[in-house]
């Protein structure tokens, strides 16, 4: 069965989903020429892109739809070829999104293509977050911490603990067997409530997800 992003887009509550999908398909585009010269990622097939990256990356609507309507400032640990950040800040306008990658090539491509695609709304910044969370800019500064295929919830939590304000939250992408690994450490950190969001499978059974929630 094919996938429909237009219609993925729109039940996940993004304003445009059809200026959406066509930035997507643009944003593909470009990822297969920077690909050329930088390994960024192995996906770059149409549909396998719109699934495995788009959609998965959008997923963090459908459980936590307000993201779509407030102007919340998250930051991207870990953003890699920029997902969820380019897709998050393609979505929904409201938000300012710092993606956040120790690699300076990945975090050029994450900054070029948010050029290319004219997105005003997200900062690509280089560095470690562990060294980031010293420093006082970054102390207090976000919303929501969200982070996708990158380190376990607990070293993330551990590194960002101060990039939070007194209302922020953590909102980690995993599979089940990852929170599965993780949720017993987590349990440790009484700073936080942490939780599980159900499980929910990516269209066409291309994995399983869910997501880890600090609050």
């Amino acid at each position: 069965m094919s996938f429909d992003l237009i219609e993925y887009a729109d039940r996940s509550g993004v304003p445009n989903p059809e200026k959406f999908a066509q930035k997507c398909e643009t944003l593909r585009l470009f990822l297969i020429e920077a690909n050329r010269n930088v390994n960024l990622t192995r996906i770059t097939e149409k549909e396998d892109f719109e699934i495995k990256h788009v959609a998965d990356s959008l997923s963090i609507l459908q459980f936590f739809p307000e993201i779509a309507q407030f102007d919340f400032r998250i930051a991207d640990i870990g953003c890699g070829a920029g997902f969820p950040s380019l897709v998050l800040a393609l979505a929904c306008p409201n938000l300012k999104i710092t993606s956040i990658d120790s690699t300076g090539k990945k975090i050029a491509f994450v900054a070029q293509a948010a050029k290319h695609l004219g997105l005003k709304n997200l900062q690509a910044i280089q560095g470690r977050a562990l060294e980031l969370n010293r420093k006082k800019d970054f102390q207090g500064k976000f919303d929501i911490i969200t982070a996708r295929a990158v380190a376990p919830s607990p070293k993330i939590y551990r590194e960002t603990d101060r990039f939070v304000n007194d209302d922020g939250r953590y909102i980690f992408y995993k599979t089940p067997t990852q929170a599965a690994e993780e949720m017993p450490e987590l349990l440790k950190i009484k700073q936080r409530f942490w939780h599980t969001t159900d499980e929910f499978t990516l269209p066409n059974d291309s994995g399983s997800r869910l997501f880890v929630v600090g609050n």
